[in-house]
């Protein structure tokens, strides 16, 4: 189950290129935020459908949540109204590697300190001189 669960992570990352490449052009096409609320829309009935036929939970019990847990829509917005705008113009590769290098940032730093309820993980030196590392691969990446 757990390599399962690794290999849908890694089409889901290839996914992720995917998007960001016909967001991108979609973008280009009808507008920045016109191209990510289309992407936005097409996932959201996607979704409705997935959750009609597959679904198992109950989305009324929405309103029982903690507010601060609906935040990833609004995230979620940003991230594809930002990969919209900046493919275009620094490619893939630059935005993609831009994005994972924030992401494994961020989430050291969320785990470190145990934020939005997450298991604490310390920051070793190790960890730091990664991040660090990172930080100079995305300059050396898309330095023109």
């Amino acid at each position: 189950m757990h390599l399962l669960l690794m290999l849908l992570v890694f089409i889901g990352g290839i996914g992720v290129a995917v998007q960001s490449s016909v967001n991108g052009g979609l973008g280009q096409k009808i507008g920045v935020f016109e191209g990510a609320f289309t992407s936005f829309l097409v996932g959201t009935v996607v979704l409705f459908l997935v959750m009609l036929f597959f679904g198992k939970g109950n989305i009324v019990n929405v309103f029982q949540v903690p507010k601060w847990q609906l935040l990833g829509g609004v995230l979620g917005a940003f991230f594809v109204s930002t990969m919209v705008l900046a493919v275009p113009r620094i490619g893939v590769g630059a935005a993609i590697f831009t994005l994972i290098s924030a992401q494994l940032i961020a989430s050291s730093l969320i785990d470190h300190f145990g934020w939005l309820g997450m298991k604490q993980i310390p920051l070793d030196g190790q960890r730091i001189a990664g991040m660090a590392l990172m930080i100079i691969a995305i300059l050396l990446y898309t330095k023109n």
